[in-house]
């Protein structure tokens, strides 16, 4: 070989060994471009929200989704309603109506009830077939975003009985139904070594909770879904877990008890039936040989359990709205003994003697009349003795000293109308009880001496107001005390 070849060979090798150091440069360029292009992908997938439901990823769900300054989540109730099991409907459950302030959520085991500006969601399970609400509170009120009704996470979660779940950092929001859940621990209960989850409603909201009521077919307890520990012991005859106060009801041997989830016994086992009567009151119904009484949340008798009923049986009163029928215009308790209804304040007193045949009118002869109960916006109840009727306030006085023929509510066009009749004359009971100023009178005891004058100035148009212990009383209360006179003379 010449030089002229050996510089020709040194010359290719160096041309060879250059695009090999390039193409190794390209090589890295490109690997490093792809690191960076996949870094900057994943990192903007960590700042898009992913939204699953049920395992599943849903855009729809994310896309409802508010988020408020300070963190809130808020979600349209009507929207969401349908991704997580549920119809939504205006108006309330029991008061159908087209009224958009208010909604109700519906499943095959129960309702709630949401309202605009109130965090207090009613619910009604589907499954029991009563007619007495129980209630939960959200952590904040019910709002109004462009005219739909939107909730927080937590009411979501309530009313809906659902988790959620926002993991900030990977910015991911997970949500799952109760029956996904209790679909999903199936099997598990099988490993932790039970035959079945209890089947009922109530009962399969503990998977909410974390917990489990389960049972080996003979009895039920309680098991912590994670792990399968115990919280309450497989030995009851019956578990009916309570969604307000998160403890549980129990049942052996025909007798019930309430125990916490954390195993303390907050009410003795040795009743016949417990039911929880009002949350807020903290007062639970029990039965002894078929006789009630009122116990609070620790077992402290608050009514001894000698009566025949407590409560009244809303159901014939469905146009009064009432959520319950334990506790009357929010602080009085109805008690039935020997065939004689009386009245107790939540704390135990009685104020109203067992002197009434019965509590409210029932609507008969009268077409147009309607069965009632109570006067909302006056806090007052209907009352009946020997098929005469009065008023029973709050404090279990008569604003009204006299009875009436009939007291009842007429519906019109949609509005309610309070009516009462004395001597074949009508009068409406809102605007009398405005002249004798029930309103005012918890806080101010002073209306006598107007309530006199008005009398006094409405006199021919039959629009006689007074205070009640004054000689002056109102025309229906004339009538009705002086047929009571006679009434007692034809007696004697």
């Amino acid at each position: 070989m010449n030089l002229l070849d050996e510089d020709f060979s040194n010359n290719k090798e160096n041309k060879t060994k250059n695009i090999i150091k390039i193409i190794i440069v390209f090589i890295v360029l490109i690997v490093i471009a792809i690191i960076g292009i996949v870094s900057y992908m994943m990192y903007l997938q960590g700042t898009v929200l992913r939204v699953y439901v049920n395992d599943m990823e849903n855009a729809d769900v994310k896309n409802l989704l508010v988020f408020e300054n300070d963190g809130t989540i808020y979600v349209p109730v009507r929207a969401i309603s349908s991704h997580l099991g549920y119809n939504c409907y205006n108006g309330e459950y029991s008061n159908r109506s087209e009224d958009n302030s208010k909604c109700y959520v519906e499943c095959e085991g129960e309702v709630a009830n949401l309202t605009l500006n109130s965090n207090k969601i009613y619910k009604l399970n589907l499954e029991e077939g009563s007619k007495n609400y129980t209630y939960i509170y959200m952590d904040k009120p019910v709002k109004a975003i462009n005219g739909e009704l939107y909730i927080t996470t937590d009411g979501m979660q309530k009313a809906f009985n659902t988790t959620f779940s926002y993991d900030q950092p990977n910015n991911t929001i997970t949500i799952y139904t109760t029956p996904y859940l209790i679909n999903s621990y199936t099997n598990a209960v099988l490993d932790y070594g039970y035959t079945s989850l209890s089947d009922t409603f109530e009962n399969e909201k503990t998977i909410i909770k974390n917990m489990l009521v389960v049972t080996d077919d003979k009895h039920f307890g309680v098991i912590n879904a994670t792990d399968g520990s115990q919280i309450l012991e497989c030995k009851y005859d019956e578990v009916r877990y309570q969604e307000s106060t998160g403890d549980f009801i129990v049942c052996s041997d025909d007798k019930y008890g309430i125990i916490g989830i954390d195993k303390k016994t907050k009410v003795n086992i040795n009743y016949d039936s417990i039911e929880l009567m009002d949350y807020d009151a903290g007062l639970y119904l029990v039965s002894r040989n078929h006789r009630y009484g009122v116990i609070d949340l620790n077992g402290n008798t608050v009514i001894y359990a000698e009566n025949d009923q407590i409560g009244v049986d809303i159901s014939r009163f469905e146009e009064n709205d009432l959520k319950t029928g334990y506790i009357l215009i929010d602080s009085l308790i109805p008690v039935m003994r020997n065939n004689k209804w009386g009245l107790f304040d939540t704390d135990g007193n009685q104020l109203v003697q067992f002197e009434y045949d019965s509590l409210g009118y029932i609507a008969s002869s009268n077409r147009e009349a309607t069965n009632l109960l109570v006067i909302p916006d006056y806090n007052v109840i209907v009352a009946c003795i020997d098929n005469r009727y009065t008023l029973l306030n709050a404090s279990g006085e008569q604003p009204i000293k006299a009875f009436v023929d009939d007291i009842y509510m007429v519906i019109s066009g949609g509005e309610k109308q309070y009516l009462m009749t004395a001597n074949d004359k009508t009068y409406d009971v809102e605007e009398y009880l405005d002249r004798l100023g029930v309103l005012e009178s918890t806080s101010n005891d002073n209306t006598s001496d107007s309530s006199s004058n008005t009398t006094t100035n409405n006199e021919e148009n039959n629009n006689q107001v007074s205070n009640t212990t004054t000689e002056e009383n109102s025309e229906p209360n004339n009538e009705v005390q002086q047929n009571n006179v006679e009434e007692q003379n034809s007696e004697e």
